[in-house]
């Protein structure tokens, strides 16, 4: 849900970088059927969220929303720092946005019958609209909210969230810029093999 805090943190080589990138479409274990460099992003993936879920930054960010999104606001604070960190991209890479989303996109097609068929069905809609540069508008976060909120088990009022992205915004975004910084130093502590 969080696609670009994922592809920012993966690994750069391209199907480790899709595995962090489609990591919320694959349940279970991980078996041989994966290509290594993809399940090897995928378990990034995975380790990253289990990170977000002890880092105090995150923990503040979801504890700022309205208890109203109860469970939900994990769900909020993912999406609220890809807008963070797209808005800010230039703080933490020398390849501008559009250029590091494009190379994600050329990756994606290259590689799209490798990835999980759930995401294949997304992919086009995902490149199309490019949603990696748009988290930097606060109307496509509310896009993606309401996207993500249809797609919940109990369908539910996501794009809502937005005015609490609003109304916290320099405090989450002091979250998100201490989570990715604490993330990238987990990361360089916990290599994958």
């Amino acid at each position: 849900m969080n696609y670009l805090v994922h592809l920012y943190l993966a690994d750069p080589e391209p199907l480790c970088r899709l595995g962090n990138l489609v990591g919320d479409f694959v349940k279970g274990p991980l078996d041989d059927s994966w290509a290594k460099p993809l399940r090897r992003g995928l378990r990034q993936h995975r380790q990253v969220d289990a990170f977000a879920q002890g880092s105090a930054a995150f923990r503040r960010s979801r504890e700022r929303l309205d208890p109203a999104f109860g469970l939900c606001r994990g769900i909020l604070v993912d999406v609220f720092y890809d807008h963070f960190l797209a808005r800010n991209w230039q703080r933490h890479s020398r390849i501008y946005l559009a250029d590091f989303a494009a190379g994600v996109y050329r990756d994606v097609e290259t590689h799209l019958l490798l990835l999980p068929p759930g995401f294949q069905a997304v992919a086009p809609r995902m490149i199309a609209n490019d949603w990696l540069a748009s988290y930097r508008r606060p109307e496509a976060v509310g896009r993606a909210l309401e996207r993500l909120g249809q797609r919940l088990r109990r369908p539910r009022n996501l794009e809502a969230g937005l005015a609490e992205m609003l109304r916290h915004d320099a405090a989450l975004e002091a979250d998100c810029e201490e989570f990715l910084a604490a993330a990238r130093i987990y990361l360089s502590r916990n290599p994958l093999p």
